[in-house]
């Protein structure tokens, strides 16, 4: 693929952290910043790869433009899965309000530290085709308390022991490196490389 890859977000923390995976593709990278406001596609999807698929057909469908879409979230094990394809819509207006609301959850079941996950799946669509998929995950465990400055979303929460840190501890540079989001777009900057 040559040409414009319009990247299906106006998260600035997501659109650095793509941007920074795919630095070097042959490749000219929108976002949904850099066009005319389009009404947000509902996430009817039960899995992170369908909401993928879904959001990367109505960006492309209605830009014109071959689009990759993102869908990510947390994963704990204590919580059955969740937050899952709900950790943006989870309850809380600002993340302190989801940590809190999160380790309520954990207290009731009498563990604190669960194994948990991120998932990112991503799709790239022309049209209503789907052209490429991939799916990045990163194995932690949730931390007793917020920890960190850097990063954003959950990444306070988020500790990943071969690092000893939360993902709001470590540089760009290290998140990246092994990352759900860092792992699904680096699969795509090979295959871009590749010619998709």
């Amino acid at each position: 693929m040559t040409g414009t890859l319009l990247v299906a977000t106006t998260n600035a923390g997501k659109l650095a952290e793509i941007r920074r995976a795919l630095a070097g593709a042959p490749v000219r990278l929108l976002s949904l910043a850099d066009l005319p406001a389009l009404p947000e596609p509902e996430e009817h999807g039960a899995t992170f790869a369908e909401n993928a698929r879904d959001k990367a057909r109505y960006y492309a469908q209605a830009t014109g433009l071959r689009t990759v879409a993102e869908d990510s979230g947390l994963e704990i094990d204590a919580l059955d899965g969740a937050p899952g394809v709900l950790s943006a819509r989870f309850p809380g207006d600002t993340y302190a309000d989801k940590f809190a609301n999160l380790f309520a959850r954990l207290d009731a079941r009498g563990v604190r530290d669960s194994p948990a996950r991120f998932v990112c799946a991503l799709a790239v669509a022309d049209g209503d085709r789907i052209l490429f998929e991939a799916e990045g995950r990163v194995e932690g465990r949730i931390t007793r308390q917020p920890r960190g400055a850097g990063g954003f979303g959950y990444d306070p929460i988020f500790f990943y022991p071969p690092y000893e840190r939360t993902l709001a501890e470590v540089t760009a540079e290290e998140k990246a490196a092994v990352s759900h989001r860092g792992v699904a777009f680096g699969e795509l900057r090979q295959a871009l490389g590749f010619g998709l």
